[in-house]
C-alpha cells in the first residue's frame, strides 16, 4: 500500500481487487479546465488480449492507466484467473509497467497484446498460490451473511438481469426475451402479509435464495509437504517448496515449485525423490498442471468459471461492513477447506505492522493540480482509510477477545499494539466526564474533532490528525490510532518542563521557532475556518497561554516534519443548556430569594424548558450544523439591525453614501446588539473553553468571556425556540420523512439538534394542537430514546461476562426487554439442560446475568431516560406500553438495537408476544460484530460535481444537470467504483433525468445499480433502499415489465412494514403506486388504505389527498362501483376548488371527469330500471379508464419524480418579484455596508416562496450564508498584541451564495438524495425552464386540453391532479 502511494497509482484497474471506501464531499477543490475534462472522459479503447496459454479477449482500457494497471485489469479476468507473474509486449517490444498506456506508440483500438510468462522467485510463488486459494474458496451466496454483511437481494426479484451491474452499455442491453420471461414470474395476488391491515411481519422472506449457487469442490486436500524446507543441494537448483495435493479420485501427489513453474515430483509420505516424474511436462500455472493430474479437478474448474455469478458490483467487497442483523438460517458452512492453514501463506505475511499514519499523510501529500491527480489522490486516500477501519475493527475483535496483552500492564486504563494501531478506551473517566458515558462521549467527540480538522483544504491541509477510528465491540468502546511519527520524542523534559517536540498547546511554554510560527499561522488560519475564537487562559505558572484550540489541544511536530493535533475532543464550544453552573453573586441571590436571569436567555426561558439541567457527563457540546445555523440566523439578525438604525437615522439610501458617519455607526451599533466578537464588523466566533471546568481565564478577558458565555447562551436557546420548532414544522409539511432511528438521527443532526434533545422534541409535539399528523415522530423518537437507553444498559451487562456465557446473556436480554413480564427463572436452568445434554459436564461458569429480570431492565430504562433525555414519565414498565401508546413494533425495536449493538441473529420467524417461553434462545445468537465510527473522506469533484448538478436541476436546467450527473458518477466510479451513498444519490438522480427525457431504459439500468448500492452501503433494510425499489417499479413498469414492478413494490412494502410499521406517510406513496400497477379489487384496497393515510397526515384538504381520491375514482371506475367514484371525485373536486380556483384548468379537469363518471352512471342506473342487467363484459367507456400513458404520469407524480404547478399563480409572482426588486435596491451602497442591505432584502424575499406552491417549503439549513468580514478593519482594530493572528489570518476562503444578485422564487425540496427546483425568476427564464422539464410530457398534456406544465419535484407531499385521461 505504501509503495502504491508514494508511486501515486497503480492499483486503479483492479476493482475486484480492492475493496475501497466512500466519504464525504468537500466544495473547497476547484473542478479543473474544461480541457481536462474533455481528456479525462473519453480516453478508453479496446485490445485484444492473447498468449500465456490463455484464449483471446477483448479488454476496455484507458489511457491514463499504467502498464500495471493493464496487467491487474488482466488479471481480474475469469480467463486468466488464478495464473500470476505475467508481463505485457506489443510488437514483440516488452512493456515499462511504470509506462502509461496513452504514451506507447501505435497502441490503438484493436491492437493485441500478449501475455509473457515470468519467471518466479520464492514471493510470487507463493503469491501464486494465495491466488490459487481465492479460487478454491471462491464466495458463495450466503457468505455476506456469514461475515455480517448486508448482501444485494435485487437478483431474487429480477434473475435475468445478470449484468445490471456493468456500467459498460454491453451489460445493461436487455433482449425481449428477458423482459417477456420477467413478465410471466408473478402469478396470483400479493402475500397476505403486505396487504393493508396485515399485523403479521414474517422475517424469512426478507432474505429469499438468491439464483447463485455454492462453487464445486476441486479437491480435498492441498497443504505444504512433509518435506519442506527444500534442502540445500535443492534450493541451489531452484526449489522453491513442495506442495501436496489430494484429489478428488484420492490420488495423492507431491509437486515442486520451481522459478519456470510447477511439476510432480516422485517423492510420497515415506520417501522423499524430488526428481522430475517422466509423466508430465513442467507448468507456468498451477491449475494446468492439477487438470492434467485429476480429471475431477479440470471438470471442477470448468463448471467453476461458468457457474451463475453474481455482478461485479454485487461481489466486490465493500469499503465498510454494513451490518446485516440477520444471518442464514444455517449457521455453520457447508465444509470446505480454505487451504490457506496447511498452505503455511500466514506466515509468510511482512513482519512489520503497517505504518497507517504514513500511509495516510503520503495519501494526502499527493499531487492534487489536475482533475485526473484529484481522482487517484481521493482513491488512494479512500482506500487507506478503508483498510484501515478494517484492521480497527480486527484488532478491537483481538484485544476484547483477550489474544492481546496490555502495553502498560495497567487494569485500569489498559493500552494494546496491535497490526500498527494504538488502541485504548480513552482515558480513566473520572472526574468531570461522568465515569463511562464521559469516556464514550470523549472518544466520540475526539473523532468528530478529527473530522473537523481533515475536512479543512487549501493551506490547511498542512495540519495533520492521525487516523482514528472508534469501535465498539461487547460493550467495550476502543480509540484505535495510527502512530504518529517522533511520538517518543515528546518525553517530558526535566523537571517537569515542557515536552520536546511539543510547539503548541497548554504546556508548550514560551519557544521561538520558525516551525512554532508557521504552526501558529495555520492554526490561526484553521480558527477562522471553524469559527474558533483566540483566547487566553491562565497557565501552569500564572502566566497568560494565547490559543487558537481548546485548552486540552496539543501541537507536536513529527519526526517526519509534519505538523500534528493530538487531543481534539473539546473543538466544538459547549452546550450552555446542560451545564449548571453559578458564581457566587448567583447562589447569594438564590439564597436572598432572587430570580437568576442569565445574560443571553429569556426571563421565562428556564421555567419553561426546565433547562439548564445536570447530565450524565460533563461534555455536552453544540454541533457543527448547529453553529453554522446560528451563524446564518445572527447574520440576518445583523442586517436587521443595521437596516433598522439607518432608517432611524434618515433611511438607508442617505447613510450608505460616502463618507456619512451614520452608517459605520449603524454597523457599530449592530454588531455590539448581535454579539458580534468585533465592533467595526459583523464576525461570530465561539471559545471552546468556555464553560469547560478546570480553565481559568485571565481578568483582561473577563469581558470577552462574558459576551462568549451570552452567545453560547443564546446558541443554546437557538434550539429550542428555533430549531426543534422548524424540525418539526419540516415534519409536519412532509418535507422531511424519517423512516427508523438512522434516518430520524440524520434530520435532526442536519438541524444541528442533538439526540439527547429527544424529549424536547417530544414534547414540543405533545403540546401541538395536530399532534396526531406527527404521531410517526412521536413513534420513531420514543423507540430511539428506548434502544439507546438499552444499548447503554446493554454495554454496562456485557462487560461482565464471560465470552462462554455471551449468547444465553445476550439472548437473554432480548427477552427481558422485548417480553412483558420475562422471567428469569425458567430460562436460568436451560442453560444447565443444554450443557448436561451436549454432554459438557458443567453447567456455565458463571450464570449472574440470568439474575436480570424483565421487570428491573425496565426500571434501568426509565431511569437512564429520567438522566439522559429528563422523560419524568418513563416509558412504562414493559415493552407493551409504548406498543399501546405509540404503535411501537416489537420486531422495530428488535432490528434497531440488533444493529446499535452489533448483533445478529439466526433468520427464523421469532414470536415476540409468548410470555411462556423466550422467544430467543442463546442458538439465535449468530455473532457480535464490531460497530465502527470513522472519519469519512472527502471524494471532492465528483461531490461538487454532483452539488452543481442539483443546483441546475432546481434551475430547470435538465441537459446541463443531466450532462454533469454523468460526470459525476464517472467520477464516484474512478474514487470508489460506485460503493458510496454519494454514488447512489447520483445514479438515482441520473436515472430521474434520463426516465423525464424519454429513455425509459437507460434509467432502468442505471436505477438497478442504485439498488444494489443502496442495499450493499446502506443496508438492505435502510429507508433509502426502499425508495430505491420504489423508483425502480416506476421504470420497469414503463419498459413493460408489470411482474417485476409488482415485486419490487411488494418487497418494498414488506421492508416499510419491519423498519416501521403501516402508520407512516411513506406507506401512502407504495400504496399508490400499488393501487396503479395492480388491477381490480386489490389495487382500490391499496388506493384507499392509501387514502385513509394522507387524510391523517396531510389532512383532506391537501392537493396530495386530492391526487389520491382521484386515481381511487378512475379505479372504481374500472370495477363498476360508479356511485363510490363520484363521492371520491367530488371530494377531489371541492379540493381542487378551494386550492386552484374555479377557473383553473386544474378544476375543469376534475369537474369535466365527474361529469363523465356521472353519465356513466345514469346510464347504468338507466338500464337496471328497464330491467336489464349490465353485462358483465361490457367496456368501460375511454374516458372513465386511465391509458398506459396516464397510469406512468400518475407513478410519476405519487413517487415525486413529477409534479404539476399552478399556472394561475405565475403571473402574480412575477408582478410581486418585480415590486421586491424595485424596492430592494439601495442607492449607491457602500461595500462596507453592503452585507447589510443586501442580508435585510433577501429576508424579504421567502415570504413569496409560498406562492408557488401555496405552502412554504424553503429549508433553512439549505443555504449556507457566510458573511463577509474586511482583514483591513480586522487589522486596524486588533490590538497589537494580537498581530500574529493578524497576519496569519490574511488569507481566507470565503463562499458566496450563487444567484444573490437576482432574487428568485423557488420550491425546494430534498427527499432520497435528490434535490429538485421549480423555480421562477423574475425575467423571461422561467418559460424556457419549462421547456427544458416538460420536453417529454407536454404533447399529452397538451393532446388531453390539460393546459398545465409538468415539472419534476423530489417532494411527495404535494401534487395535483390534471383532467380525464391525461391527469394524475
Amino acid at each position: 500500500m505504501k509503495d502504491m502511494v508514494k508511486r501515486g497509482g497503480g492499483d486503479t484497474a483492479a476493482k475486484d481487487l480492492q475493496p475501497l471506501v466512500n466519504g464525504k464531499g468537500s466544495t473547497s477543490i476547484a473542478m479543473g479546465t474544461k480541457k481536462e475534462m474533455e481528456l479525462l472522459e473519453d480516453h478508453s479503447f479496446p485490445v485484444k488480449i492473447q498468449g500465456a496459454g490463455v484464449e483471446q479477449f477483448e479488454l476496455e482500457v484507458h489511457g491514463f492507466w499504467l502498464v500495471q494497471d493493464t496487467i491487474l485489469a488482466v488479471l481480474a479476468k475469469e480467463e486468466v484467473a488464478p495464473r500470476t507473474c505475467l508481463s505485457l509486449s506489443f510488437s514483440g517490444i516488452m512493456l515499462d509497467p511504470l509506462s502509461e498506456i496513452q504514451a506507447i506508440k501505435g497502441l490503438k483500438a484493436g491492437a493485441t497484446l500478449r501475455l509473457v510468462e515470468e519467471p518466479y522467485n520464492p514471493r510470487t510463488a507463493r503469491a501464486h498460490l494465495a491466488r490459487l486459494q481465492e479460487l478454491l474458496r471462491t464466495s458463495g451466496p450466503q457468505d455476506a451473511l456469514r461475515e455480517g454483511r448486508s448482501p444485494s437481494l435485487l437478483d431474487t426479484l429480477c434473475p435475468t438481469d445478470s449484468n445490471f451491474g456493468v456500467p459498460s452499455g454491453k451489460g445493461t442491453k436487455r433482449s425481449v426475451n428477458d423482459t417477456k420471461s420477467a413478465q410471466t414470474l408473478v402469478d396470483g395476488p400479493p402475500p397476505e402479509y403486505i396487504l393493508p391491515g396485515s399485523q403479521e411481519c414474517p422475517l424469512l422472506p426478507l432474505l429469499p435464495n438468491g439464483t447463485h449457487t455454492e462453487a464445486p469442490s476441486l479437491l480435498l486436500d492441498l497443504s505444504l509437504s512433509c518435506w519442506n524446507p527444500p534442502p540445500g543441494p535443492r534450493k541451489l537448483q531452484g526449489d522453491f517448496l513442495y506442495i501436496s495435493v489430494c484429489t478428488l479420485e484420492g490420488r495423492n501427489c507431491d509437486i515442486t515449485s520451481s522459478p519456470r513453474g510447477f511439476y510432480l515430483n516422485r517423492s510420497t509420505v515415506d520417501v522423499f525423490d524430488p526428481r522430475p516424474a517422466t509423466t508430465h511436462q513442467i507448468s507456468h500455472c498451477l491449475t494446468d498442471l492439477l487438470s492434467q493430474i485429476s480429471p475431477g479437478f479440470k471438470m471442477g474448474l470448468a463448471a467453476l468459471r461458468n457457474r451463475s455469478q453474481p455482478p461485479p458490483l454485487e461481489s466486490m467487497p465493500t469499503p465498510y461492513r454494513t451490518l446485516s442483523w440477520l444471518g442464514p438460517q444455517s449457521a455453520v458452512r457447508n465444509h470446505r477447506n480454505p487451504f490457506n492453514s496447511r498452505l503455511g501463506l500466514e506466515e509468510h505475511v511482512g513482519p512489520q505492522a503497517p505504518d497507517w499514519n504514513d500511509e495516510l499523510q503520503a495519501a494526502r501529500d499527493l499531487p492534487q493540480g489536475s482533475v485526473e491527480e484529484r481522482l487517484m489522490r481521493d482513491r488512494v486516500l479512500l482506500q487507506v482509510n478503508s483498510a484501515f477501519v478494517w484492521a480497527a475493527a480486527q484488532g478491537a475483535e483481538s484485544v476484547i477477545d483477550g489474544c492481546v496483552a496490555p502495553i502498560n500492564g495497567g487494569t485500569d486504563d489498559p493500552a494494546f499494539l496491535w497490526g500498527g494501531l494504538f488502541l485504548s478506551r480513552g482515558g480513566d473517566g473520572v472526574g468531570a466526564l461522568g465515569g463511562e458515558r464521559g469516556r464514550r462521549a470523549r472518544q466520540r467527540l475526539e473523532l468528530n474533532g478529527v473530522q473537523s480538522y481533515s475536512d479543512l483544504e487549501g493551506v490547511l491541509q498542512g495540519l495533520h490528525t492521525l487516523p482514528t477510528a472508534v469501535v465498539d465491540y461487547r460493550g467495550i468502546r476502543l480509540s484505535a490510532q495510527g502512530l504518529a511519527p517522533g511520538l517518543e520524542g515528546l518525553d517530558r523534559g526535566m523537571e517537569g518542563g515542557p515536552s520536546r517536540g511539543l510547539l503548541y498547546g497548554f504546556a508548550a511554554g514560551a519557544q521561538e521557532s520558525p516551525h512554532r510560527r508557521k504552526m501558529l499561522e495555520l492554526l490561526a488560519q484553521a480558527a477562522k475556518a471553524l469559527a474558533l475564537q483566540r483566547h487566553a487562559v491562565v497557565g501552569p505558572t500564572g502566566h497568560q497561554v494565547p490559543l487558537f484550540t481548546p485548552k486540552d489541544t496539543q501541537g507536536v511536530v513529527g519526526a517526519d516534519g509534519r505538523f500534528y493535533l493530538l487531543d481534539l475532543f473539546h473543538v466544538q464550544p459547549a452546550d450552555a443548556n446542560f451545564l449548571v453552573t453559578r458564581t457566587e453573586g448567583q447562589e447569594n441571590r438564590e439564597e436572598e430569594g432572587q430570580e437568576v436571569v442569565e445574560e443571553g436567555w429569556s426571563t421565562s426561558y428556564s421555567t419553561s424548558t426546565g433547562l439548564p439541567r445536570p447530565f450524565p457527563h460533563g461534555l455536552c457540546r453544540l454541533r457543527p450544523e448547529l453553529i453554522r445555523a446560528f451563524i446564518q440566523h445572527k447574520t440576518s439578525e445583523f442586517s436587521q439591525r443595521v437596516r433598522e438604525r439607518m432608517e432611524e437615522s434618515g433611511g438607508v439610501e442617505e447613510c450608505t453614501k460616502d463618507g456619512d458617519p451614520r452608517g459605520t455607526d449603524a454597523v457599530r451599533g449592530a454588531c455590539k446588539d448581535v454579539g458580534s466578537v468585533s465592533d467595526i464588523i459583523f464576525e461570530m466566533r465561539f471559545n471552546p473553553d468556555v464553560f469547560s471546568p478546570g480553565v481559568e481565564f485571565p481578568s483582561s478577558e473577563s469581558s470577552a468571556v462574558k459576551l462568549q458565555e451570552r452567545l453560547l447562551r443564546e446558541a443554546a436557546a437557538f434550539i429550542i425556540t428555533r430549531q426543534i420548532p422548524a424540525f418539526v414544522d419540516d415534519c409536519q409539511q412532509l418535507n422531511i420523512s424519517p423512516m427508523d432511528g438512522t434516518t430520524l438521527r440524520q434530520a435532526l443532526h442536519q438541524k444541528g439538534i442533538n439526540l439527547r434533545y429527544l424529549g424536547q422534541v417530544t414534547r414540543y409535539i405533545s403540546q401541538l394542537e395536530d399532534k396526531e399528523q406527527l404521531k410517526h415522530i412521536m413513534r420513531l423518537a420514543f423507540g430511539e430514546m428506548l434502544m439507546r437507553s438499552a444499548r447503554r444498559i446493554l454495554n454496562t451487562y456485557l462487560q461482565g461476562i464471560e465470552v462462554s456465557s455471551l449468547a444465553a446473556a445476550v439472548s437473554h436480554f432480548l427477552c427481558c426487554l422485548l417480553v412483558p413480564h420475562f422471567s428469569a427463572a425458567s430460562v436460568g436452568e436451560e442453560p444447565k439442560k443444554r450443557s448436561r445434554r451436549r454432554g459438557r459436564g458443567v453447567a456455565l461458569d458463571s450464570t449472574a446475568w440470568s439474575a436480570l429480570s424483565g421487570t428491573e431492565l425496565w426500571s434501568l430504562l426509565n431511569q437512564d431516560a429520567k438522566e439522559t433525555y429528563n422523560l419524568t414519565d418513563g416509558f412504562g414498565t414493559n415493552v407493551e406500553h409504548l406498543v399501546e401508546q405509540y404503535g411501537l413494533q416489537k420486531v422495530s425495536l428488535l432490528r434497531e438495537l440488533c444493529l446499535k449493538a452489533g448483533i445478529q441473529l439466526r433468520l427464523r420467524e421469532y414470536t415476540l408476544s409468548n410470555c411462556n417461553k423466550a422467544p430467543i434462545s442463546q442458538d439465535d445468537i449468530l455473532n457480535i460484530f464490531p460497530v465502527v465510527k470513522h472519519v469519512s473522506m472527502t471524494m471532492s469533484d465528483a461531490s461538487k460535481m454532483l452539488r452543481s448538478a442539483q443546483n441546475n436541476i432546481q434551475k430547470g436546467h435538465t441537459q446541463q444537470a443531466y450532462d454533469q450527473l454523468k460526470e459525476a458518477s464517472y467520477m464516484f466510479t474512478r474514487v470508489c467504483d460506485d460503493l458510496h451513498p454519494d454514488a447512489c444519490a447520483c445514479l438515482s438522480s441520473l436515472a430521474q433525468l434520463a426516465y423525464l427525457q424519454g429513455r425509459s431504459a437507460e434509467a432502468r439500468s442505471l436505477q438497478l445499480r442504485a439498488v444494489v448500492i443502496s442495499e450493499r452501503v446502506l443496508g438492505f433494510d435502510h429507508p433509502n433502499t426502499i425508495k430505491e425499489y420504489a423508483l425502480l417499479a416506476v421504470y420497469v413498469f414503463a419498459g413493460g415489465e408489470l411482474g417485476l414492478a409488482q415485486r419490487c413494490l411488494y418487497r418494498a412494502r414488506m421492508l416499510m412494514l419491519l423498519i416501521h410499521g403501516e402508520e407512516h406517510p411513506y406507506t401512502a406513496t407504495l400504496d399508490n403506486s400499488l393501487g396503479l400497477v395492480l388491477q381490480g379489487e386489490q389495487a382500490v384496497q391499496y388506493l384507499q388504505n392509501a387514502l385513509k393515510l394522507n387524510t391523517h397526515f396531510r389532512g383532506p384538504n391537501d392537493l396530495q389527498t386530492a391526487l389520491n381520491q382521484h386515481l381511487l375514482a378512475q379505479r372504481l371506475c374500472t370495477v363498476g362501483d360508479y356511485r363510490a367514484a363520484m363521492t371520491h371525485e367530488r371530494e377531489a373536486l371541492t379540493v381542487f376548488q378551494t386550492q386552484c380556483g374555479e377557473d383553473h384548468p386544474q378544476t375543469k379537469c376534475s369537474a369535466e371527469f365527474l361529469r363523465a363518471i356521472t353519465q356513466q352512471a345514469v346510464q347504468v342506473e338507466r338500464t337496471l330500471r328497464q330491467g336489464g342487467a349490465p353485462s358483465a363484459d361490457a367496456t368501460i367507456p375511454e374516458s372513465l379508464s386511465p391509458s398506459m400513458e396516464t397510469t406512468l404520469e400518475q407513478l410519476a407524480l405519487v413517487n415525486g419524480i413529477l409534479k404539476p404547478t399552478l399556472r394561475s399563480k405565475i403571473a402574480e409572482l412575477k408582478e410581486k418579484l418585480k415590486e421586491i426588486r424595485v424596492s430592494a435596491k439601495p442607492a449607491d451602497a457602500s461595500s462596507e455596508l453592503s452585507v447589510a442591505v443586501n442580508g435585510a432584502v433577501e429576508e424579504e424575499n421567502p415570504p413569496c416562496e409560498k406562492e408557488v406552491n401555496g405552502e412554504d417549503t424553503s429549508n433553512e439549513d439549505t443555504a449556507q450564508q457566510d458573511s463577509e468580514v474586511s482583514d483591513k478593519n480586522e487589522e486596524e482594530a486588533a490590538p497589537a498584541t494580537n498581530q500574529e493572528e493578524i497576519n496569519s489570518s490574511e488569507q481566507t476562503e470565503m463562499t458566496d451564495r450563487a444567484g444573490d444578485d437576482e432574487p428568485n422564487s423557488k420550491t425546494v425540496s430534498e427527499k432520497g438524495g435528490v434535490t429538485i427546483t421549480t423555480e421562477e425568476p423574475g425575467t423571461g427564464e422561467r418559460e424556457k425552464g419549462e421547456t427544458l422539464l416538460v420536453a417529454n410530457v407536454d404533447a399529452k398534456a397538451t393532446e388531453h386540453g390539460t393546459g398545465e406544465d409538468i415539472v419534476m419535484n423530489d417532494s411527495l407531499e404535494k401534487a395535483e391532479v390534471n383532467g380525464v385521461d391525461g391527469i394524475a
